[in-house]
């Protein structure tokens, strides 16, 4: 676990609106600590520093430990000075009320117990649904064993050592020196058992308990204890918990174990009336089964169940011990884990140093030794330095040719633009947080601005939003087709420029200038005569990229570099073609995953591309997939698919290959098909 020693003194200042909650409730807490933990992801990934998740998640669970006594002391002085202020005026309603701050107060473990177990129950929800794969998106795959610390059941406890909690998800342990089942006695219990299998006889106890953070030992060495012996393997486990049966029954311990679990589903009826202590021991001895009886009938509660179990602990076959044994195992390993796990993160408790001094906060911030995690809500307004952006460029395939066909049907062409590619695109920039650099009489051109201290993943987004443009038209092109009109087809650049856009004033209005809005332009094109012979079939690839060369390979080398790009020629048809600069960025914001093309998957094989559907007339051998997912939203996530192509270099006269050369284009997806191919997918669908 990497977690900043306290010698780096970084102060966490954690965001002060968890304690101003519009309305208390599981929902209002569940979507700050979203919002919160986004922020610190994003924080990570602007940083490209894992480390800073992990002190971050420390910095929250630190101030949910500190918190959670913080309000109980809080309302405890609330309900007294309620109670002081009704003296003398109401004496009923006063003794009332110091009846119940005194209930209040001696149930103080109680009501932290059930405060803590829904706060863990919130970060697990929040793990499973939004963290874990945004993390993965970010970050790539991490080593889980870390992140596993901070859904520990005893993660909000201080100590580990509570009845309850231990008799939900362990053993409910011996907590006097006289009790037989103490958490320490068991645990020797256990490596006594190890070295009399033979394990460990060269090391000592420090050592030999690793084996015990590992609950898969327990299940691999003794089994359920079902009575199964179907295989040799089975008898093995079957004389192994023997052993370990046995070594139970000589310490006199195995009573303590059988009344342990069968205290258990008492706990519900009789607790806290009764301490689960005085339950288990109620099992077992019966001068203490006759006290627990007496504190029951005072509070009119029915004993049938607490007899019954007695009768059940008092008449426990040798079958059922060793199942109660073989479980005890396994949940001594389990506790023994989480145990450790809390003794690491409090030690990692003790290198956050929570900020709540604005003077400090403010020396902290000067000194470069703060780490603020904020929700969007409570970040300040003002508005920060762009340091990157991303254009999108998509344009409208024979526009004039489409004109003078509306026009032909007496149609008006503006109006056929403006609600069929206009609007719906603009419905969706928001979404995505674009905005609309200019509109041509066919073409859009909009940016996404990436600001200093932020990880908005503007390429990420921008491809995801290309995607959903071209899917948008798709399903606009079936309705129009339907209705006996013609279809819009358009075709998407994408390019990034590493560095803020300039600006020309006109009045008010800004006039943004950038390379990227001419490089954008170029991936967005789409040549005629290209488009003429790939017209009969392009397959599902809708991006190629050519480079016009003399007549033989002996012109391979003949054009300079500068003029390579006028040489270029495109092909561009509901395709979304992505600049080099935009990839690596790419690479940068989400993790990318080399998807090998093999004959294991349809329509691929060994040495490329080959399968039906899958060819393409300028299809590279060397054709490379990246598969990535992309956050949007909190639980929304996007996967896309990226190849990459190298681009040929065609004779002039009947675009024949005369070689490939070292240049690539890179093209994002948009046909389903393709995601159908991916592996584990199911469905032609680019939605994860």
């Amino acid at each position: 676990m990497d977690v900043p020693s306290a010698t780096q003194s970084k102060f966490i200042r954690a965001a002060e609106g968890t304690t101003r909650l519009r309305k208390p409730g599981p929902a209002d807490l569940k979507t700050l600590l979203v919002s919160i933990h986004l922020a610190i992801l994003n924080r990570a990934k602007a940083e490209g520093n894992p480390s800073v998740d992990v002190l971050g998640r420390l910095a929250v669970l630190k101030f949910i430990r500190t918190e959670l006594q913080t309000q109980f002391a809080k309302i405890l002085e609330q309900c007294r000075m309620k109670s002081k202020s009704l003296e003398g005026v109401r004496q009923v309603k006063m003794m009332q009320m110091q009846e119940l701050v005194s209930s209040f107060q001696v149930r103080k473990k109680i009501i932290l117990r059930r405060a803590g177990q829904e706060m863990v129950r919130l970060l697990r929800e929040i793990e499973k649904e939004t963290l874990a794969r945004t993390r993965r998106s970010l970050l790539g795959e991490l080593p889980a064993d870390c992140y596993r610390l901070f859904l520990n059941p005893l993660i909000l406890t201080e100590d580990g050592r509570d009845d309850y909690l231990c008799a939900e998800h362990y053993y409910m342990f011996g907590n006097f020196d006289k009790d037989p089942d103490r958490f320490s006695s068991l645990r020797q219990f256990a490596l006594d058992f190890l070295r009399e299998l033979g394990y460990g006889e060269a090391v000592d106890d420090e050592h030999l308990e690793q084996a015990l953070n590992v609950p898969e030992n327990a299940a691999t060495l003794v089994g359920t204890g079902n009575g199964e012996d179907l295989t040799q393997e089975d008898r093995n486990r079957k004389d192994r918990l023997d052993i370990w049966t046995r070594l139970l029954q000589r310490q006199g311990v195995l009573s303590h174990v059988v009344a342990s679990y069968e205290a258990v589903p008492l706990l519900a009826e009789y607790a806290p009336r009764v301490n689960p202590q005085q339950i288990k021991n109620a099992l077992i001895f019966r001068e203490e089964a006759a006290r627990v009886e007496k504190i029951i009938a005072e509070s009119r509660l029915p004993s049938d169940r607490l007899f019954a179990a007695v009768g059940r602990v008092a008449s426990c076959r040798s079958s059922e011990r060793s199942r109660f044994a073989a479980r005890l195992l396994h949940d001594l390993f389990c506790y023994h884990r989480d145990l450790r796990g809390l003794e690491a993160v409090s030690a990692g408790f003790d290198s956050v140093n929570l900020v709540s001094d604005e003077k400090v906060r403010k020396l902290s911030t000067l000194n470069g030794m703060l780490y603020e995690f904020l929700p969007p809500e409570d970040q300040k307004p003002a508005e920060d330095r762009v340091v990157h952006h991303v254009i999108l460029k998509a344009d409208v395939r024979d526009s004039s040719r489409l004109t003078r066909s509306l026009m032909e049907k007496g149609m008006n062409a503006a109006s056929y633009f403006s609600l069929n590619f206009y609007d719906p695109v603009n419905k969706l920039l928001a979404k995505y947080g674009a905005t609309k650099v200019f509109l041509e009489g066919d073409a859009i051109i909009v940016a996404l601005l990436e600001r200093e201290g932020e990880a908005r993943l503007s390429v990420g987004r921008t491809c995801v939003l290309a995607w959903e443009i071209v899917s948008l038209l798709r399903e606009y092109n079936e309705l129009l087709e339907r209705s006996g009109l013609p279809p819009m087809e358009v075709g998407l650049g994408i390019a990034y420029q590493d560095s803020p856009p300039l600006y020309l004033m006109d009045g008010e209005h800004r006039i943004m200038i950038s390379d990227a809005i001419n490089e954008s332009d170029r991936l967005s094109s789409c040549s005629k005569r290209v488009r003429k012979k790939l017209a009969p079939d392009a397959g599902v690839f809708q991006v190629y990229s050519v480079q016009i060369g003399g007549g033989g390979k002996n012109n391979k080398h003949e054009s300079a570099e500068a003029g390579m790009e006028e040489m270029r020629l495109n092909y561009n048809v509901g395709g979304i073609c992505l600049s080099e600069a935009a990839f690596r960025k790419l690479q940068q914001e989400i993790s990318l995953t080399h998807w090998a093309a093999n004959s294991s998957e349809p329509g691929f094989n060994g040495s490329g591309l080959s399968g039906p559907g899958f060819t393409g007339p300028w299809v590279d051998e060397q054709c490379e997939f990246f598969v990535g997912t992309v956050p949007i939203a909190n639980g929304v996530f996007r996967k896309i698919a990226i190849r990459k192509n190298r681009i040929a270099q065609v004779d002039v006269r009947d675009l024949s290959i005369l070689h490939w050369t070292d240049r690539w284009y890179y093209e994002v997806c948009a046909n389903p098909a393709v995601y159908a191919a991916l592996p584990g997918e199911k469905s032609a669908t680019a939605q994860s």
